[in-house]
């Protein structure tokens, strides 16, 4: 019996040394310059605003920094970061950009995306919820995407989406 619980202690070992490197490398992957275009509403049921942005990246095996600036129109211009650790199980971290102030984010990897919780400092369109979806997309491509409940409907939309690719 001991001998089988050493072998199932290794086996986890092994898995769980195999999904940390995996992360490692899928977030390591985000690293970099990023320049892109998207939208942005000021609130649920407000029209898009199309944004210009720039992303500078760091990653490591366990963590991943975004720091960029988006503008719109000519006078619309707002930096933006997030800042992520994982444990090799879920994410946690800081969101900024917010006027509401820094949010907490917790989440987990879902194929390609980090998706993650965010936690606002005050109400946004009702509540203090929303999620970030930080994807991949192809290997020089990335997605972030903000998606809130519409008050009005309790129906989830989308806040902001920007691609980005590197330069």
């Amino acid at each position: 019996m001991t001998k089988n619980l050493g072998l199932l202690t290794a086996a986890m070992l092994c898995i769980a040394g195999s999904a940390q490197a995996a992360d490692g490398a899928f977030l390591k992957s985000f690293a970099g310059s990023w320049v892109g275009k998207g939208t942005v509403k000021t609130d649920a049921d407000s029209k898009p605003i199309k944004i210009n942005c720039k992303f500078a990246s760091n990653a490591t095996d366990s963590s991943l920094s975004l720091d960029g600036k988006c503008t719109g129109y000519v006078v619309f211009s707002r930096a933006i970061g997030a800042d992520v650790k994982t444990n090799g199980k879920t994410y946690t971290g800081t969101y900024t950009g917010s006027s509401t102030g820094p949010a907490g984010l917790s989440g987990n990897r879902s194929g390609n995306a980090l998706v993650l919780g965010i936690h606002w400092a005050k109400e946004v369109n009702g509540d203090r919820a929303a999620q970030l979806r930080l994807e991949k997309v192809g290997d020089d491509g990335m997605r972030l995407t903000t998606i809130d409940k519409d008050p009005a409907t309790g129906k989830n939309i989308v806040i902001s989406q920007i691609n980005l690719s590197r330069p």
